[in-house]
């Protein structure tokens, strides 16, 4: 029996008054995404959720709700994703990535979502449903 290495990770819908979703480009993969990260030994779903939004866009959050659980093999990898609706409190400090991931913030229109090329097109339906 071949055993799957396994990711466990945390994602953020964030949306502000405008109908706008907090989205992040990552400098290695041509495309946005929504705030997201693996979650750390020691860490809930949600802590990660709030330490990724941190870090990769400069917000603090706080989250909401538990929106959806996305369980998906991707390079042979069983990946499974938390994704949670979080509120943005404050302006945006910068960003800190550590792993110098992130190239850009942007707070895109609901109505832009389909014109962008998105890293996990599937967040576009998990958006959609939730919004």
């Amino acid at each position: 029996m071949i055993s799957l290495e396994t990711w466990l990770g945390a994602s953020a819908i964030c949306l502000n008054n405008r109908n706008e979703v907090l989205m992040v480009k990552n400098a290695d993969v041509d495309g946005w995404s929504v705030p997201s990260g693996e979650i750390e030994r020691g860490e809930t779903a949600a802590q990660c959720c709030v330490r990724e939004v941190k870090e990769e866009t400069g917000y603090t959050v706080k989250t909401i709700k538990q929106l959806y659980v996305k369980e998906t093999l991707l390079k042979s990898i069983r990946v499974t994703a938390y994704y949670f609706e979080v509120e943005a409190i404050g302006e945006s400090q910068g960003f800190n990535d550590p792993e110098q991931t992130i190239v850009e913030t942007a707070w895109i229109p609901i109505s832009e979502l389909e014109k962008i090329k998105h890293v996990y097109p599937e967040d576009l339906e998990i958006i959609r449903r939730f919004c």
